[in-house]
């Protein structure tokens, strides 16, 4: 059994709906979702990142370690990627607390990177994960996501509601299970909604 996939199938056993996942995600999928990638947009916030595979795609983009922070969950993953990437900034826990975290110095990042199972999860945490997420992010900073639905998985309402826009800019046909990835930015209007701030839809929404 290859070495990433230990971390993997111990986490999976665990909880199978947090992974999100029935394998890591592959070489294909990694390119994929970091092709934007690169020293320009660094650092770089990753939430979900498991085993590494997006984390070593972005190392090999040119990014140092020091220009990523690693969000993740579960203890297993955390460990792995400890002894993996040593000199990344390793936050053990839940991305839904990402904006009471600070990353980087208070300096803000270029890219959000995201392996978490977003489907899986309730609106109200959906739009946590999102709202921390744009608050570490710079002006014209970008939110990527992979699913393997057919359609984004940020419901249409939520990304209205939260001033963003989804575009799905390409796949992983041979990823398992096949995956597409989406790029999600702040509307030019921002991160208003007709009805009001972003903190104020998060604590309205019902989990």
């Amino acid at each position: 059994m290859p070495a990433d996939l230990f971390p993997f199938v111990r986490s999976f056993m665990k909880s199978a709906r947090a992974v999100g996942a029935i394998a890591p995600s592959g070489r294909q999928l990694a390119d994929v979702i970091t092709s934007e990638i690169s020293r320009s947009v660094a650092p770089v916030i990753e939430l979900g990142p498991g085993t590494g595979v997006f984390t070593r795609a972005m190392l090999d983009r040119g990014l140092e370690q020091e220009d990523i922070a690693l969000i993740e969950y579960g203890s297993d993953f955390v460990r792995h990627l400890q002894i993996r990437f040593p000199n990344t900034h390793i936050q053990w826990m839940d991305a839904g607390w990402l904006s009471r975290v600070e990353l980087f110095g208070h300096g803000k990042t270029g890219a959000v990177v995201s392996g978490l199972p977003l489907l899986a999860m309730p609106p109200k945490k959906v739009m946590q994960i999102l709202d921390g997420a744009f608050t570490h992010l710079r002006p014209g900073g970008v939110f990527y996501q992979f699913t393997y639905a057919p359609v984004c998985p940020i419901p249409r309402a939520i990304l209205d509601r939260m001033g963003l826009k989804a575009t799905r800019f390409g796949g992983a046909c041979s990823n398992l299970p096949p995956a597409a990835v989406y790029r999600i930015r702040r509307r030019p209007a921002g991160m208003l909604s007709r009805n009001g701030p972003v903190a104020r839809l998060v604590d309205g929404v019902a989990g």
